[in-house]
């Protein structure tokens, strides 16, 4: 195992000293280079680096260079998702590749233009994690013609860019499912209850995009569907790395009489979970199991919405790999694509009640089928 170099960002002049480094975001100053060994399983700290096999003695199968979103490693979620991809790619493809954790939405654009400028290596690929980096990516898949890029959630329209997104919506209706047919009983497991008499739940968003609507929209859609008398309490932080931000909204929320709050926020869901715990209610996390990636919170966990980004990171690289990329396309992965789904948690699944279980298999099967049309915006 040797190390691979993680660059971070930490101020105006670290910025403009890795814009001027030729060899791309592989090294710099000591202020803005970190190396700490972390797990596959991307749960090392946010400002950490992981480690990665040796390439084989005719060099990596490809190159891969990675932008994540704002809010870091160690979120448990989104961008553990996407570098859970690329150990794969790694593992499975022979590849290798270097990460980039901006701060800000403002370090995007150096991040990706120095992977794209890279002589030593030349990046045969360039991963562009969540929707923020779509304004950037926009012009630098403009300045970089003969890059190859993918983006996460969003869709650039760039003969080099090919573009991922999902079908949040559904997935979450599943979530909001589950959380109203539940709300609306008496139901005890882990460290977590219910009143039986609640008529709200709650949802905890980031930063209030278009994106992040599609989460509220779906889980209030499933909501509705469990039962006419549950409301939804919605509050966007926005931050995807605020979990103080988080547990404030979900505490107001539990006090409000909330069962259950279902979080799409990266890292801010952390405080979700919290408050989760000391009020002894229920949470339900996104992206990954989290009852699985935020183990000490795996009592309160009913359940995630996961969002296959690995899927969309490996799928990427393997056409970058066989020859076989494109660009120019825009890919959508839904239910009936696996891109997305509602999983119980490690915990508390085996207590979900089985009519429970059943209602949703059932809503997930008639989406599938088109007999549930899913709102993508808030109605």
């Amino acid at each position: 195992m040797d190390r691979r170099t993680f660059v971070k960002a930490t101020g105006v002049a670290g910025i403009a000293g890795l814009a001027g480094c030729s060899g791309g975001p592989t090294g710099g100053s000591d202020d803005d280079t970190e190396t700490e060994a972390s797990g596959g399983d991307g749960s090392g700290d946010s400002g950490g680096e992981e480690t990665t096999t040796e390439p084989s003695d005719d060099g990596p199968a490809a190159n891969i260079g990675m932008v994540y979103a704002t809010g870091g490693l160690g979120d448990g979620s989104f961008n553990d998702q996407a570098q859970q991809g690329a150990f794969e790619a790694e593992e499975e493809l022979g590849i290798s590749f270097n990460e980039a954790q901006p701060d800000e939405v403002s370090q995007f654009s150096t991040f990706q233009q120095q992977f794209a400028g890279s002589s030593d290596p030349n990046y045969d690929l360039v991963c562009c994690i969540g929707f923020l980096q779509a304004d950037a990516l926009s012009e630098t898949a403009a300045d970089y013609p003969e890059q190859n890029f993918m983006l996460v959630d969003a869709a650039v329209d760039a003969a080099n860019v090919d573009n991922y997104v999902f079908a949040e919506h559904e997935g979450s209706y599943l979530a909001g499912l589950m959380a109203s047919l539940l709300t609306t009983r008496d139901f005890s497991a882990g460290a977590g209850s219910t009143a039986g008499d609640s008529t709200n739940v709650g949802f905890v968003g980031g930063v209030e995009s278009d994106l992040i609507r599609k989460f509220e929209a779906g889980f209030v859609a499933g909501v509705n569907a469990g039962s006419d008398d549950v409301d939804v309490s919605t509050n966007y932080t926005g931050s995807f790395n605020d979990p103080a931000a988080g547990k404030e909204a979900a505490t107001a929320m539990y006090n409000s009489g909330a069962d259950i709050v279902y979080h799409a926020a990266g890292n801010t869901g952390t405080g979700v979970f919290q408050a989760a715990q000391e009020q002894e209610r229920f949470a339900i996390g996104v992206d990954r199991d989290q009852s699985i990636t935020k183990p000490s919170y795996a009592d309160v966990i009913l359940g995630s919405m996961v969002k296959r980004v690995d899927t969309a990171v490996y799928t990427s690289i393997e056409s970058v790999v066989e020859g076989n990329f494109e660009g120019g396309d825009t890919i959508e992965l839904g239910l009936d694509q696996e891109g997305v789904a509602l999983v119980y948690g490690d915990q508390l699944g085996s207590e979900i009640p089985d009519e429970v279980a059943d209602e949703v298999a059932t809503a997930r099967e008639d989406i599938i089928a088109g007999d549930i049309d899913v709102p993508s915006t808030p109605q």
